[in-house]
């Protein structure tokens, strides 16, 4: 019901002219939109889940949206310096892609150039490194490629009975149980590639077929150079897309993904970006002892000179965001009206 009203007032505004009257005003110009993205279907991944994968020429609409509305795309740097500064240009946006899938590389890099759009990437090393398919949501994958059947969870759990994967509840507490019993035997990620595997065949989904379209793998240390040398701006994310309580082991996830971004681009790093969002109030003074210049968090709103550096505000575009809702972001018009925790 919400979601049918904010369509209305949206239209409404628009057609009176005060989308316009925001988009131009001192008020939006004082204030940035920071856009997050994580993939770009190079098959069926956003009918599976999107709200993090999106189909290609959705992505294109997306991007022909800001070009149309005269948006100025800043660099991240640039931006948060401009943002702090309070000399932004109008309608300030920036882009940023989260966790560094091959999808990047090959659909979304490509529409980037074409509209010449900067884009900061905050990659997660491990899996660059280690370059298979993301265990977490892989697994989630191969269960919803499989729903058509059943699955004796006690081979893949190490307890339970055979489940039903018809419904997506069923298969969230297949996927639960499968990633718990991972880390309770501390299943190493070569122990996890290959549970993946007989995964797929017990699901009858073609895994061989996956691997060579490269379907939420990440992208390969070659690939980040050549993205770094064509422009891309490539920042922190974590070594193994997690932020542990501990100072110690926190800061390492920073000097690991440091340490391997430098190796493969030659470039320093200075921005960081909070894995699934998860925050704590010890993790921005840790950031600030390690260097970090600025913080993106998956918090719903535009940036103001006011917003902590590190903790600056997102909005996360899925699939389900419909033109009007995205260009609503755009102008600045949905972040007056009222809204769901995001």
């Amino acid at each position: 019901m919400l979601k049918a009203l904010k369509q209305a007032a949206l239209g409404a505004l628009k057609t009176a002219g005060v989308s316009t009257l925001v988009s131009n005003s001192r008020w939006r110009r004082r204030r940035l939109l920071i856009l997050a993205y994580h993939g770009i279907s190079l098959s069926d991944e956003h009918l599976w889940n999107g709200a993090q994968f999106m189909d290609a020429e959705v992505f294109r609409g997306r991007m022909r949206t800001l070009k149309g509305l005269g948006c100025n795309v800043l660099p991240l740097g640039e931006a948060v310096a401009r943002l702090n500064a309070n000399n932004l240009p109008e309608r300030a946006v920036v882009i940023t892609f989260d966790d560094g899938f091959s999808d990047f590389h090959r659909k979304a890099f490509p529409i980037l150039q074409e509209l010449g759009f900067p884009v900061t990437l905050y990659l997660t090393t491990f899996y660059t490194l280690y370059n298979r398919p993301v265990f977490d949501v892989m697994c989630s994958y191969l269960l919803w490629k499989g729903r058509n059947g059943g699955l004796d969870l006690g081979k893949y759990a190490g307890r339970g009975s055979r489940i039903d994967l018809r419904s997506a509840a069923a298969r969230d507490d297949a996927q639960i149980a499968i990633l718990s019993f991972a880390r309770e035997r501390k299943l190493t990620a070569e122990d996890k590639d290959a549970l993946l595997a007989s995964l797929a065949t017990e699901l009858r989904v073609d895994y061989e077929s996956l691997l060579a379209q490269r379907i939420l793998q990440n992208l390969t240390a070659e690939e980040v150079r050549q993205l770094a040398e064509g422009g891309v701006d490539i920042q922190l994310h974590t070594h193994r897309h997690r932020t542990p309580l501990n100072e110690v082991l926190f800061t390492r996830e920073i000097e690991d993904n440091r340490r391997s971004i430098q190796q493969m681009t030659g470039r320093s790093t200075a921005h960081f970006c909070y894995p699934s969002g998860v925050l704590n109030p010890a993790f921005p003074p840790w950031l600030r002892e390690a260097g970090i210049a600025s913080a993106t968090t998956c918090e719903l709103g535009l940036a103001s000179p006011g917003s902590d550096p590190l903790l600056l505000p997102r909005l996360i575009d899925v699939s389900g965001l419909s033109p009007l809702e995205f260009e609503g972001w755009v102008t600045g018009i949905s972040s007056l009206l009222p809204r769901r925790n995001h």
